[in-house]
């Protein structure tokens, strides 16, 4: 018997070395799941509750694990459930490859049942999108996107109607000749040349205040990190998705940036005379230094993202670990390094002040303990997936990332719901190392089900929820900066432990800051999937490290204008100010 079509599309991304598919069956996509049901010895296929979990985990698979990251859903609704998380894909630039189902080709575009042109509808989140005209077509196209999902560091579709699915292997038009493709995917290595290095050098090397921003791009860069940083006496500064880019206790990182960041890190931007930025595109302009304060070199390995937050002299375009290594023999040792140890005294008192929040045994618990007890907990190798919202702000700041850990979150899409995804596929990359979902209730609640997902498929993972009930940062930004009270941002309780018992897992609820630690010790000790519920004051703000003036007014007025619970809030606020003062 021939191969159907739908064999030969599994068959050639098999050979672009891919080995899990995250997705949802449906009739669409019929052709699809019995070629994977006939090859589930090549490649694995994890169900999951919603495709938009699917499309997360595919994301996620490729952050963490740098191949290619697929995602299948059928016709019309499924593909569409795929968009979100495909979005975070692109935002992020990461290497994913959606499959998606059509109904039957000769009836498209008739007004018939789930006749959405998917290939029209994601135009605009693919790098590469098109639709399947017959099985001769499939191999030529499969190779192509594959690639240039490699290649562009994007999302590639294939929209594939089902009919053509079962189609045996037919006659080629007389272009189309067999054998003229292939699975190769050469990588360019993008170096500089030894002028532009030299030139970017001669700005560097003129500086006295020199700080180092970096972002996911400077990922897997430690070493190289840290052998410019004493080069030039220059404190490193993380964006979100560069935490893991060199460890919190290294000497020379003043943590991250912006609301999410550190005191250390904004003093750093507003004083420094010289900026390297690495592997980033951090998007909040406004803590960055002020236009013509400090002259800039950017590595990049994107062209188009040079210049683009920040003006730049010298822009290199190349991996930011081989820039960084091929740049260091230019570098000359700044002997000035007042601007460096300032960083680091700032530092010990942070890391003072984030210690005092993290220990603090009052009750309501603080959000703030629950983090720094997990940080601690954490092995070595721990794969850590937060989500967006006020729960970004304890995993940026109180979980202390060590050398040989992965962090990640949707950074730039900021969605909600991605923690659990993310967790999930990092536990199916490396089936061997501890990986936790750090996530609010918002988020988590979003796609719970795909906990199931995690039961089903004897994934160890583990689950913190900070269980605050309140969408909390768009309560504090309706305050902050509006100046409103807060509207529409509580949350209908769940029993988030009872919910992982009643799924098959094990769940835990942790209320008292006494026991955090205890019951956390307890919960990563358990086999199989857990969810660790930590119930926390849900009035404790996320404060910026700087509070500017017009931060203050606006959050004045929404007292003023009615917040509904502006004693307790105001009287958190007070509280907390007084013990950093003691």
């Amino acid at each position: 018997m021939k191969n159907t079509a739908a064999d030969i599309l599994i068959d050639t991304i098999a050979e672009w070395g891919v080995e899990v598919i995250f997705g949802m069956p449906g009739d669409g996509i019929n052709g699809i799941m019995e070629a994977l049901r006939k090859r589930q010895d090549r490649i694995r296929f994890i169900q999951v509750r919603h495709e938009e979990a699917a499309a997360f985990m595919a994301c996620a698979y490729a952050k963490y694990t740098g191949k290619l990251g697929v995602c299948l859903a059928t016709s019309g609704p499924g593909g569409l459930h795929l968009l979100n998380g495909l979005y975070d894909a692109k935002l992020e630039g990461q290497p994913v490859l959606a499959i998606t189902g059509h109904h039957f080709h000769d009836l498209i575009d008739t007004h018939a049942q789930q006749d959405v042109s998917l290939d029209r509808v994601f135009a605009d989140v693919a790098v590469y999108n098109t639709r399947v005209m017959g099985p001769s077509h499939v191999e030529p196209v499969a190779d192509l996107a594959c690639r240039t999902a490699f290649a562009y560091r994007g999302v590639a579709h294939i929209n594939f109607p089902v009919d053509i699915q079962e189609h045996e292997g037919g006659e080629r038009s007389r272009r189309n000749i067999a054998g003229h493709t292939s699975d190769v995917f050469a990588r360019s290595a993008r170096m500089p040349a030894d002028d532009d290095l030299q030139r970017a050098a001669a700005v560097l090397n003129a500086g006295r205040k020199i700080a180092i921003l970096v972002g996911q791009g400077a990922n897997g860069a430690v070493d190289e990190l840290e052998q410019v940083a004493e080069r030039l006496g220059a404190p490193i500064i993380k964006t979100i998705l560069g935490k893991a880019a060199i460890p919190d206790d290294h000497p020379y990182t003043t943590g991250g940036i912006g609301l999410l960041g550190t005191k250390p890190s904004q003093e750093a931007m507003e004083q420094c005379d010289t900026l390297l930025m690495v592997g980033t595109s951090f998007p909040y302009i406004e803590f960055l230094p002020k236009p013509g304060q400090a002259r800039a070199v950017q590595i990049d390995i994107d062209a188009a993202r040079i210049g683009l937050r920040y003006p730049v002299e010298v822009g290199l375009v190349s991996d930011g670990r081989r820039t960084l290594r091929q740049l260091l023999p230019f570098l000359i040792r700044n002997e000035n390094r007042a601007f460096l140890e300032q960083a680091q005294v700032g530092m010990q008192q942070w890391w003072a002040l984030m210690e005092g929040q993290g220990t603090r045994l009052d009750l309501p618990m603080k959000p703030q303990v629950v983090a720094w007890e997990l940080g601690k907990r954490l092995s070595d190798t721990a794969i850590v997936s937060s989500d967006s919202g006020t729960i970004t702000t304890w995993f940026a700041r109180h979980i202390r990332a060590k050398r040989g850990q992965k962090f990640s979150l949707s950074g730039t899409l900021a969605s909600m719901a991605n923690g659990l995804c993310y967790a999930i596929a990092a536990q199916i990359a490396f089936p061997e190392r501890q990986c936790v979902a750090f996530v609010g209730d918002g988020g988590f609640s979003m796609l719970m089900a795909e906990f199931a997902t995690a039961v089903k498929y004897r994934l160890p993972i583990k689950v913190v929820v900070i269980k605050n009930n309140s969408l909390g940062m768009i309560k504090w930004e309706q305050m902050v900066f509006l100046g409103n009270p807060e509207y529409g941002c509580e949350l209908q309780p769940i029993d988030f432990a009872g919910f992982a018992r009643v799924c098959g897992g094990t769940g835990f609820t942790i209320e008292d800051p006494a026991e955090c630690g205890a019951i956390l010790d307890q919960a990563l000790a358990t086999p199989g999937p857990v969810i660790i519920e930590a119930v926390v004051d849900p009035f404790e703000p996320p404060m910026p490290p700087k509070v500017t003036f017009d931060q203050a007014a606006k959050f004045a007025l929404s007292l003023a204008r009615g917040e509904p619970n502006r004693e307790r809030i105001a009287f958190t606020i007070l509280a907390d100010k007084v013990r950093e003062l003691i």
